[in-house]
């Protein structure tokens, strides 16, 4: 093609017609060239319409002229640091509308009002919460460890829920410019066994091997603590079988249940009780003949001790050295051991006494009177003139007075003569009234009818 163009320049420049004209021929020439170059390189019809590119294509006609309009990309501006920084309406954050919501767990110290404010909320929503009823007083006295719940929105306390254990939760909601509070309470799943022990060695000993905890071991004996003195009484092969319930929560297991059914043979003597709740709601124990478990005084006031002393005309004393009357029972124990009062009366004397030193003397009814001697100290709800109720703690254990060791000393007095707290007859309490007889049998047969299955299996297991 280079030598197609100096051909046509060399004869522009020798032809006849002049300088002038050869210089337009050349330029015509070499037009020419170019544009049959171009065209040969340009796809053919096909091509072009399936080549030709979809987005900015403005026109498409190979008969007359081909053009593209490609679409360039837009400029990017430069923005000031100023203005990137600046948001947008569509990246500023949006106003929570349901609140925020804080997780708070009570510290020593904390009140309602300090967790509040720490919050960012006014004093005024507190006093608003707490004109909310009733319901609210478990608010007054949180405890550390308690956990709340607070949904904020601004100044705002929308709502606060307060888990109080794991059966009862409160909630405080607003509502407009007041709060409503509710207590809301769950219930355990009860799921009904039994255990049964022979006694070897010890009653907690026999019961830690049926699966009991302390706690409920005493409670099997304070039910018949009336009949049997669990300081003296037991001996090596008693026995015993409760029905009982476990308790579990969202199908966890959290503890143990009420005893529904019991059964204790000692020295060859076997008791039962059945609980029972009457119409009225009052629940109890009852023999099966619906005689109540109760008695009008415990046999023993001190829990699971050894008898140090006993009632006697005649005894030495420890520290006088001389025969000398002793008209009580001295239970020994751990100085601090609670002592519970074993009936129902008024307190006519507290205070120190000669020997007896720190004493409690309770008159029940018009007849019998019982003093409680040596203690370390008193139950300060049990004042001088004030009711106390049977089992109800008077005093702790100690040594005051003519004492050589931490004991309680205990006595029983009718009409003002001094009886053997171990063998004096005691009253019974008030039996089941005749007009829930029927509903008794039908609610306590299946219960007794477990406990005798469960009695023969015990038996054959010993043989």
């Amino acid at each position: 093609m280079k030598n197609d163009y100096k051909f046509l320049a060399e004869s522009a420049n020798h032809s006849p017609a002049g300088n002038g004209r050869g210089h337009r021929l050349a330029l015509v020439a070499v037009a020419a060239l170019i544009g049959g170059a171009l065209i040969g390189l340009l796809p053919d019809d096909a091509d072009a319409r399936r080549d030709a590119p979809q987005v900015g294509l403005a026109a498409y006609d190979p008969a007359r002229a081909i053009r593209y309009e490609i679409p360039l990309p837009e400029p990017r501006l430069s923005t000031p640091a100023v203005a990137r920084d600046k948001p947008t309406a569509r990246s500023a954050p949006r106003t929570a509308t349901r609140g925020k919501c804080h997780q708070v767990t009570v510290a020593v110290g904390d009140s309602l009002a300090l967790i509040m404010s720490r919050v960012g909320l006014p004093g005024a929503e507190v006093f608003r919460v707490m004109a909310a009823g009733k319901a609210t007083r478990p608010l007054r006295n949180l405890r550390p460890g308690q956990r709340l719940r607070l949904l904020v929105d601004g100044p705002r306390l929308r709502r606060l829920e307060l888990r109080i254990d794991a059966l009862r939760t409160l909630t405080v909601e607003r509502h407009n410019d007041r709060f409503d509070a509710r207590l809301l309470t769950r219930e355990f799943e009860r799921r009904i066994t039994h255990a049964s022990a022979v006694i070897k060695y010890s009653l907690f000993g026999a019961g830690q091997r049926a699966g009991l905890s302390d706690n409920k071991t005493m409670d099997l004996a304070g039910i018949f603590g009336w009949d049997i003195d669990f300081a003296l009484d037991i001996r090596a092969g008693d026995r015993f079988t409760i029905v009982y319930e476990k308790l579990y929560l969202d199908g966890r297991y959290v503890g143990e249940g009420r005893i529904l059914a019991a059964e204790f043979t000692n020295r060859g003597r076997t008791f039962r009780a059945v609980r029972y709740t009457d119409p009225t709601g009052h629940s109890d124990f009852y023999t099966p003949d619906g005689r109540s478990m109760r008695k009008a005084f415990l046999r023993t006031p001190v829990a699971f001790t050894r008898i140090s002393s006993r009632f006697s005309r005649g005894r030495r004393h420890p520290l006088l050295n001389r025969i000398r009357a002793h008209k009580g029972v001295d239970y020994a124990a751990p100085a601090g051991t609670p002592v519970k009062a074993t009936g129902s009366g008024k307190i006519i004397y507290r205070g120190r006494k000669g020997g007896y030193g720190k004493v409690v003397i309770i008159r029940h009814g018009h007849r019998r009177t019982t003093l409680y001697g040596h203690l370390r100290a008193f139950n300060r709800k049990a004042r001088l003139g004030s009711r106390v109720r049977q089992g109800q703690v008077i005093g702790y254990v100690g040594m005051t007075g003519l004492a050589t060791g931490p004991h309680l000393h205990y006595e029983f007095r009718v009409d003002g003569i001094h009886r053997n707290p171990l063998t004096v007859r005691l009253p019974d309490a008030a039996p089941l009234p005749r007009r829930y007889r029927a509903d008794f049998r039908r609610k306590t047969a299946p219960l007794l009818s477990q406990l005798d299955l469960l009695h023969h299996n015990l038996i054959a297991s010993k043989r």
